[in-house]
């Protein structure tokens, strides 16, 4: 159950970047929603990261966290445009996800 949690953790992460980015680019009340998400989001990713390393290494669990972060957050900006994809990006990627997966099949 910890590391579901840390994975979903990690994908609230991306949430929180993403909204993050979105209160960046608005102006006025156009900004309120996202930075509301933001606030919501980095509260749970961080509380569910803390409760998740109960059980799992500190240095794993943030290690997957980010990883998990990255990956998604990677993604999102890949499929809005914001960033294009090359070929070297979705190697590094990939192994940036083959390394999480290494990790919770060492853990």
């Amino acid at each position: 159950m910890a590391w579901l949690l840390l994975i979903f953790s990690g994908a609230l992460e991306a949430v929180w970047a993403a909204a993050l980015h979105r209160a960046s680019q608005a102006s006025g009340r156009h900004r309120l929603a996202p930075a509301a998400v933001f606030l919501a989001s980095v509260s749970a990713s961080t509380g569910g990261m803390a409760i998740a390393m109960q059980s799992i290494p500190t240095g794993t669990a943030y290690a997957v966290w980010v990883g998990v972060g990255v990956v998604l957050t990677s993604a999102y900006a890949v499929i809005t445009k914001v960033e294009g994809l090359t070929a070297t990006r979705l190697l590094l990627l990939s192994g940036i996800a083959a390394c999480v997966v290494g990790l919770k099949v060492a853990a």
